[in-house]
């Protein structure tokens, strides 16, 4: 089987593809807010009827809260499973979007055409690259040039409660020769990536109590215990004057930047002034004598997420507050313990507590960071078919971010996963007025070809 028809028929297509993928948006898969779990289920039975007009066996499989898809067609050549998530991030606040985020168009902007809507980069419009290259090569060829499954998860922007329950109850099902994931981005504009090591993910909730309500600050101020005023100094105490972190035993399992990794991201020549300025910042803030790119990249980190407390409506009100809460994340690299650092945060806030206080907590999920193998043939396939297609040959970069699954594929799989994503920094996923540009559909689409003929000659 030849690329060439394939990639010329993806040109072809790409009015109908880029309408197929508006369909999808059109769909409101939220997954956090039970009011849209009909959504969710609609969404799930488009993928499966979508997957079917192409030749897959595809179904939608039930779990305790959204469902998976899942779609199998027989091949020759390696078993490729490729993995996204349908459900997408809730839209508030929706004053701050310039359309309704669940009536997406293609918009014309000084930077090019873009796909607006909630869910065009994360992750709809990311997935369909892959389903819209495995439609041009049934339509150019009759099959696949491999044997493929297809995974959709439905509560990746909800913590997965069902995945990794279903991913064991269908380990022989699910498990393949290795893992593709569509959920990352470019390296700036026009850079591919294939990324290579993720952060991991530990969410904590605390609140402290003092007094039994709220009190009048005039009456009880200065004599009684401030809750807020504890919290601060907590807050202020995870970190020292040069940026490290002072949990206990936090820095426990991170490695140093191998000198190989610092001259290849050095090459990358990213620009820290250049990143923080389009979000109205200049200096980085991380730990001192850290590259910029360590700091997002590869080094642990400790977030205020949320602070509440007291009155903090319109005008003023003098309370002393009976209460005062905060949310907070930690980013974890090489082979910190998320359980570990979560039970010295824990002692640490314990140990800072005065007499007439008391704190509870709340966990919000507890993931290690996750180090992808390069020597799998696979990652060389994809690099050198990635490179064919983009102006810039494609890099090995890290990720802040987190994404679980690809631990879950090694941990419970027992497979190497390779993430390749063709998002952009300005995409605002998560954010008012979320686009997907349609360069990055378009390429999107002829890189998955690209990879697909490249891993199956």
């Amino acid at each position: 089987m030849t690329l060439d028809p394939v990639l010329a028929r993806i040109d072809a297509d790409l009015p109908h593809a880029t309408n197929r993928l508006l369909e999808l948006l059109r769909i409101p898969s939220i997954s956090t807010d039970p009011a849209y779990k009909g959504d969710c289920d609609t969404a799930a039975d488009w993928l499966v009827a979508d997957l079917q007009s192409i030749g897959f066996e595809a179904s939608k499989r039930p779990t305790t809260g959204h469902p998976m898809v899942v779609a199998h067609t027989g091949g020759d050549g390696p078993h490729i499973l490729f993995y996204g998530h349908y459900d997408v991030q809730p839209v508030d606040p929706l004053e701050l979007w310039d359309r309704d985020p669940f009536d997406p168009q293609v918009e014309d902007t000084a930077k090019g055409k873009v796909i607006r809507g909630r869910g065009s980069s994360d992750d709809k419009g990311q997935l369909m690259t892959f389903v819209e290259a495995c439609r041009a090569w049934k339509a150019e060829h009759g099959t696949l040039p491999a044997n493929i499954t297809i995974f959709f998860e439905g509560e990746e922007e909800s913590g997965s409660p069902s995945l990794t329950p279903f991913m064991e109850e269908n380990r022989d099902e699910l498990t393949a020769d290795i893992a593709l994931i569509c959920d990352t981005g470019l390296y700036g504009d026009s850079t591919p990536a294939i990324i290579t090591q993720l952060r991991g993910l530990l969410g904590e909730e605390l609140t402290i109590t003092g007094p039994n309500k709220d009190l009048h600050s005039g009456m009880y101020g200065g004599l009684a215990m401030n809750p807020a005023r504890v919290l601060a100094r907590i807050i202020a105490s995870l970190h020292d004057d040069n940026g490290r972190i002072t949990v206990p035993g936090f820095y426990d399992g991170v490695p140093d930047l191998s000198n190989e990794l610092a001259a290849a991201w050095d090459d990358l020549k990213f620009d820290h002034k250049e990143f923080l300025g389009e979000v109205g910042l200049s200096d980085p803030a991380g730990e001192v004598g850290r590259r910029p790119l360590e700091m997002i990249w590869s080094r642990p980190t400790c977030e205020v997420n949320g602070i509440w407390s007291g009155y903090t409506g319109d005008g003023f009100k003098t309370v002393l507050p009976s209460e005062a809460s905060a949310k907070i994340s930690f980013r974890l690299v090489g082979t910190q313990d998320p359980l570990k650092i979560r039970e010295n945060f824990r002692k640490m806030v314990q140990d800072m507590l005065p007499a007439d206080c008391a704190v509870t907590f709340g966990d919000h999920g507890a993931s290690a960071a996750g180090q992808m193998t390069t020597t799998h043939p696979a990652f060389d396939q994809a690099r050198k078919a990635l490179s064919d297609e983009w102006p810039n040959a494609a890099a090995y970069v890290g990720c802040g971010g987190s994404i679980p699954i690809a631990g879950h594929f090694k941990d419970i799989l027992d497979m190497d996963a390779m993430l390749i994503g063709f998002g952009k920094d300005d995409d605002q996923i998560h954010s008012p007025n979320e686009k997907y540009d349609l360069s990055s559909f378009h390429k999107g689409i002829r890189s998955w070809a690209r990879i697909l003929d490249a891993m199956t000659r």
